[in-house]
């Protein structure tokens, strides 16, 4: 039987060789061991596994920052798929926002993923019309770091980049 549980420390290894079997040629900046490194120090107890006997199938990482929730990192291992696991971890997962008062859970699927879309849209997912939109601020992303020719001769010349328009449409919310 499949139980749904919070992360263990002890489950490092099974959920890192899962997410590298599931997530096929990630960007650079998804570690997953760092990543979960991440993650047990905010909100750990939105890091869910789904376990059956000794073995890690699934897992879902989850946070909540007052406003909206973000769901990440939803795997379950390609041999045990359609039994409902899947569904579990995400029940689990909105339970527990929920609990804690989240209003609303958001998440992101590669629009080429249509078994993705597929399977959210069953739990009663929506699509949004919005563009998602992005900035690094961790180091190992960092342009500098990469020595980036560009980046550098953005800091000799004081420049970040084009000027923002601050009276432009504001994020929907």
């Amino acid at each position: 039987m499949v139980s749904i549980r919070p992360f263990r420390e002890d489950d490092r290894q099974a959920v890192v060789r899962l997410w590298q079997s599931v997530f096929l040629d990630p960007p650079p900046h998804n570690d997953p061991d760092r990543d979960i490194t991440r993650k047990l120090g905010v909100q750990r107890d939105l890091f869910l596994v789904a376990e059956e006997g000794n073995g890690i199938l699934g897992t879902a990482m989850a946070g909540f920052d007052g406003h909206r929730g973000w769901v990440y990192y939803v795997a379950v291992h390609p041999e045990h798929r359609r039994r409902g696991i899947g569904a579990a971890l995400m029940s689990s997962v909105e339970r527990r926002m929920a609990d804690s008062g989240c209003p609303k859970v958001n998440l992101q699927v590669k629009s080429s993923n249509l078994r993705a879309v597929s399977f959210y849209r069953h739990l009663g997912y929506e699509t949004e019309e919005r563009i998602s939109m992005s900035k690094r601020l961790a180091p190992e992303s960092n342009a500098l770091e990469r020595d980036e020719p560009a980046a550098h001769d953005a800091v000799r010349e004081g420049t970040r980049g084009p000027e923002i328009d601050r009276e432009a449409e504001t994020p929907a919310r």
